[in-house]
């Protein structure tokens, strides 16, 4: 029986992501995937922008990909509708959001072709196990469908054309947070459940420091809360905290 591990919001700083693999055992010294044949890597979206070689992060796990088919996933996050949005609506609303939110201008420059094929094809959110698996911490996924399949499949359908408000629907949408903060977010965490599957919500986007009150750089470890029903996994390592691969199982 392999293991599951997910990390998130790499942001840009791909010799982090790539040493966090190496300590999990995922890759070797070369950088190259040696997981167990049943062992999985979900990367659950915010790859570029903030850190310093967003593309570079980009090319590492499509890289993975090719080395383990269906064995390494990634989810979109909203820095990637951001990253295609600029990249597809240059001077529009996009322009002004990607700046704000750390845009990195070598990485657009470094976009090739087969970068924005492979980004708009990601799926939004997945499944593993007893794991709903998401980016963002936000029940706006329930806007989209009723089903892990149904979501992805109406997204990529949403960011295939050119239509500037359909792209950014889906940015505004994933850059939403703290839903299942509070004294009902187990009960909107259950909800979710209910309608995706799972027993539990693994997120990132929402830095766990802004959920418990404390500077990024004293967090260590995961936070489970809303009663068991939701994980948050982004140390917030752009803001000066870890970056951390967790295993699930």
């Amino acid at each position: 029986m392999g293991s599951l591990f997910v990390v998130s919001d790499v942001h840009g700083y791909r010799d982090d992501l790539r040493h966090v693999l190496v300590e999990a055992g995922l890759l070797d010294a070369d950088g190259d995937w040696r997981g167990h044949e049943d062992d999985a890597l979900w990367v659950l979206g915010d790859l570029t922008d903030r850190g310093p070689d967003g593309i570079g992060v980009i090319d590492l796990v499509m890289g993975l990909q090719r080395q383990a088919p269906g064995q390494v996933h990634v989810l979109m996050g909203n820095h990637e509708i951001l990253a295609l949005g600029r990249h597809r609506f240059p001077g529009s609303r996009f322009e002004d959001s990607w700046r704000i939110n750390g845009g990195r201008r070598r990485d657009q420059e470094a976009l090739t072709p087969e970068h924005v094929e492979w980004l708009t094809n990601l799926p939004l959110m997945g499944r593993a196990g007893d794991f709903l698996l998401v980016h963002s911490d936000t029940t706006e996924y329930l806007a989209w469908g009723e089903s892990v399949d149904q979501v992805n499949a109406t997204v990529r359908e949403q960011l295939a054309g050119d239509d500037l408000d359909g792209h950014w629907d889906v940015w505004a949408r994933l850059t939403t947070r703290y839903h299942y903060t509070g004294a009902q977010g187990a009960d909107v965490a259950a909800g979710v459940l209910e309608t995706f599957g799972g027993e539990a919500v693994v997120h990132g986007h929402s830095i766990i420091g802004s959920l418990l009150g404390v500077p990024s750089h004293e967090v260590t470890d995961p936070i489970l809360y809303a009663d068991g029903r939701v994980l948050a996994i982004d140390g917030g390592r752009y803001d000066g905290g870890p970056l951390l691969v967790v295993r699930l199982d």
